[in-house]
């Protein structure tokens, strides 16, 4: 039998070998890096459908009160006795609906905060 033209030295072999183990470790290390940053997008947006349900809610809910507060004071106003009534029913709507707004931006603040953070 002929004896090959050209061998590798053993030295070079152990080096390719070790280069391709390297290779190989760093590309799971990767693939790995990968698959968890997709788990966390997927929370992240599971996390996030969660809130927005939640967001949207709130919005709602806040929407029907307001208009619910709007025909309160239409009937009240239709049961004024004079314009001094009229106008204070109107004033107590107005101070009423402003700390109930400010109330309620404050509440879908922190809950647009907890749907976007998670917290």
């Amino acid at each position: 039998m002929s004896e090959p033209i050209y061998q590798i030295p053993n030295e070079v072999r152990d080096f390719a070998e070790k280069s391709v183990e390297q290779a190989r470790k760093a590309f799971e290390g990767f693939a790995g890096a990968a698959q968890k940053a997709i788990g966390s997008v997927e929370t992240t947006t599971a996390t996030f459908q969660v809130g927005a349900k939640d967001v949207s809610a709130k919005a709602l809910g806040y929407a029907e009160a307001n208009v619910n507060a709007a025909f309160d004071l239409a009937q009240k106003l239709l049961r004024a006795k004079d314009p001094q009534e009229v106008l204070q029913l109107q004033a107590e709507y107005v101070k009423s609906q402003v700390e109930t707004i400010q109330t309620q931006a404050k509440e879908l603040g922190a809950a647009l905060q907890k749907a976007t953070t998670g917290k």
